[in-house]
Parts: C-alpha cells; structure tokens; sequence
C-alpha cells in the first residue's frame, strides 16, 4: 500500500470584487508555514466533508463570508507547493459586490483584505500562480 499513499487536498477560494478595478481577497496566515504572509483563504478538507462543503466551511472560518456562490475553476497539484507535505488544492472563484460581504478575519487567519490584481503582496505557497489563472478565466462580462 506505500506506493498508494495519498495526498492530502486543500481547498482554496479566489475572491474578486465586482468592479472596474478588481481586487481579490486574501488572507494573512496566523500559522507555519508562510506565518504572516498573505495567501488566499482555504485550508484542508476533512476526511468525511464534500469539497464543496470544504471551501464553503474555509471560507466562513477565515474571513466570516457566507452567502456568495462558490464555482469550482481548477486543481493544483504540483509536487511540492506545500511544505507540509503532498497536497493537491481545489480552487474555487467568486465575484462579489463588496458592499454586500462582511470581511471579518478569524481562524488561522490574522488578517483579511482586499488587494488590487495589479498590486499584490508576495505570496504564500503557490498561490500567485492560482491567482494568475483565476483572473485569466474570469468571464469577461465580470
């Protein structure tokens, strides 16, 4: 069974605001690895939990959003994005009105903001590279 060990899966939520000028929420990690750098809100999926019920959870946990409709975009699996060990993280999208969510950090989160596409803060794990790819698929109507 050793050569059928599995990796753990990660959910990870991209954030944009509905505007002329996106942003994309992200998180500053409270925790190692990549203590007090900004990473997007996600974390791991328990064992018995649907993925989908994953980010939701994460998303609560770390910055207090409910209500927003979650669609699933991608999976990153590179060996060696975490080094925790071997994750795969399945990444969702929203785009919200951000008058309509209360941002609130909470969990393993110390901090929760909105930072400019254009602008962002070096990042944790490989998260500029999930973001990279969310913003290319945004639908050009967002």
């Amino acid at each position: 069974m050793e050569q059928y060990r599995n990796p753990a899966v990660t959910v990870d939520m991209a954030l944009f605001t509905r505007e002329e000028n996106p942003r994309i929420l992200l998180i500053k990690r409270k925790n190692p690895p990549f203590q007090d750098h900004w990473a997007l809100p996600g974390g791991f999926m328990d064992y018995d939990e649907e993925i989908e019920d994953a980010a939701y959870r994460e998303l609560e946990e770390e910055t207090g959003i409910t209500g927003v409709r979650l669609e699933q975009i991608h999976a990153f699996g590179k060996v060696g994005r975490d080094p925790r060990g071997r994750t795969v993280s399945i990444v969702y999208r929203a785009v919200v009105d951000p008058a309509t969510v209360n941002v609130q950090a909470g969990d393993d989160a110390k901090e929760a903001e909105w930072f400019d596409i254009r602008e962002l803060p070096p990042l944790a794990f490989d998260h500029a590279e999930i973001i990279d790819y969310a913003v290319k698929t945004l639908p050009r109507k967002e």
